[in-house]
């Protein structure tokens, strides 16, 4: 059930990137619709938790909520939507994929937290594949558009890595809580401030959600990629631990590829190709050190458990 389960998170996870630019394709206004996704699934996450006396009302409304909801879902999609009307879904997920390697670079230059000489490597390799990603475009007047796109969404995993770290602190805060409760909580601030951000920015047009592909989009991220997805991800974290459920960062960029090129048409060259190896490799390598250190965490408290 654990090995299934997980195979559906990296599944959902990384079709989402697809479904996210067949909606925008079809003219679905991309603040709106991303706002919309969050603010439903959202309200009947929390509201399930509430009626199952994991989660307060009064959560909904605490500050801490309205801030991770700035990080993990007002910043984080607010640039992702925009972007994947440039930037092919492939790649948008890839560049998400950094998020982990932003996460361990705030964890050295803010925190003041020492960085490991393979971490600081898979940093620079990170980085290096990024480079290889954006040059060939950066010289092309007609793809500037595209580079922004890039940018926009690595801007955006900037926004998750703060959010992500703040979030640590505020489960901690309330542990009496679902952590899916408090990120139901977070999505629908997240969600709300897409909304306002929409109506400030995009022209208010609901017939750009009726077709069947955008109405499909919409249906398809809000119940399979926020509800199901989301859901599955923190059951993995409960049964497991926060390792093995987050290995989905490393699988899901190489599914959305693959679904984009062969059920949209996206294209991929080789160098392309060694642009999204270097990045993952990068990745991995950033985060090597942190997840080796909890899995032996994780396997000496399995051993004292058995012992006892």
């Amino acid at each position: 059930m654990i090995i299934l389960n997980y195979l559906l998170v990296c599944f959902i996870f990384g079709t989402t990137f697809l479904a996210i630019k067949v909606g925008v394709d079809a003219s679905a206004p991309p603040f709106f619709s991303a706002g919309l996704r969050f603010i439903v699934a959202g309200l009947i996450l929390f509201g399930w938790m509430v009626w199952r006396g994991k989660a307060r009302f009064a959560h909904l409304f605490r500050r801490e909520m309205l801030l991770t909801g700035i990080g993990l879902t007002f910043g984080t999609f607010s640039t992702l939507y925009w972007a994947e009307q440039h930037v092919a879904s492939g790649i948008a997920a890839v560049l998400s994929a950094t998020g982990p390697m932003m996460i361990l670079v705030l964890q050295t230059f803010v925190l003041r937290l020492k960085a490991t000489r393979l971490s600081v490597f898979g940093c620079m390799l990170g980085f290096a594949g990024i480079v290889i990603l954006l040059l060939p475009n950066v010289a092309i007047a007609a793809n500037l558009a595209w580079v922004a796109g890039c940018a926009a969404i690595l801007v955006g995993e900037l926004f998750y890595s703060s959010g992500a770290l703040y979030a640590k602190r505020v489960i901690q805060q309330f542990p009496e809580a679902s952590p899916i409760a408090l990120n139901a909580a977070q999505m629908i601030w997240g969600g709300g401030l897409l909304l306002i951000l929409s109506f400030f920015t995009e022209p208010f047009d609901v017939s750009g959600l009726l077709n069947a592909k955008a109405a499909g989009s919409l249906l398809y991220l809000t119940v399979i990629g926020s509800m199901v997805g989301h859901s599955l991800f923190y059951w993995l974290v409960a049964k497991t631990n926060p390792v093995f459920p987050a290995t989905w960062l490393y699988v899901s960029p190489l599914i959305a590829l693959a679904v984009g090129v062969v059920f949209y048409g996206e294209t991929i060259t080789w160098l392309t190709a060694a642009g999204v190896l270097t990045v993952i490799a990068g990745t991995i390598c950033a985060n090597f050190d942190s997840l080796r250190a909890l899995l032996r965490k994780n396997n000496r408290g399995k051993q004292v458990a058995n012992a006892s």
